[in-house]
């Protein structure tokens, strides 16, 4: 998955053994609850409804279709079963002196010459 990508499995509320018509299922009964018609226009606080509404149909996107959630499970596999890489700091001290510096390099325009 790349960088933060969201799962999409509990985006939809089913766990990753789930077969399609339970993702299916899973789908109707979110887009029935985020729906703008259905929604309760009186709720203030929680994340923006149509940023979810959104997220639900992109998660369904990917999950309904065979290749698409293979790649993804690949993906999220990956991410998994890999450890996390550690940022180890390394000092370089280097014996010899650094270079001169190199005038910098001048480009002006570029005339063909006759």
């Amino acid at each position: 998955m790349s960088g933060r990508e969201p799962d999409l499995y509990a985006v939809l509320g089913v766990p990753g053994s789930a077969g399609q018509a339970e993702i299916t299922a899973a789908f109707r009964r979110k887009l029935r609850e985020h729906h703008p018609d259905l929604r309760s226009p009186d709720v203030p606080f929680g994340p923006d409804p149509d940023e979810q509404l959104r997220r639900i149909v992109a998660a369904y996107a990917v999950l309904r279709d065979p290749h698409r959630r293979a790649e993804y499970d690949r993906r999220r596999a990956d991410t998994v079963t890999r450890p996390s890489a550690r940022t180890v700091r390394v000092t370089v001290r280097r014996s010899d002196p650094p270079p001169a510096a190199d005038p910098p390099i001048r480009a002006g325009p570029v005339r063909r010459h006759r």
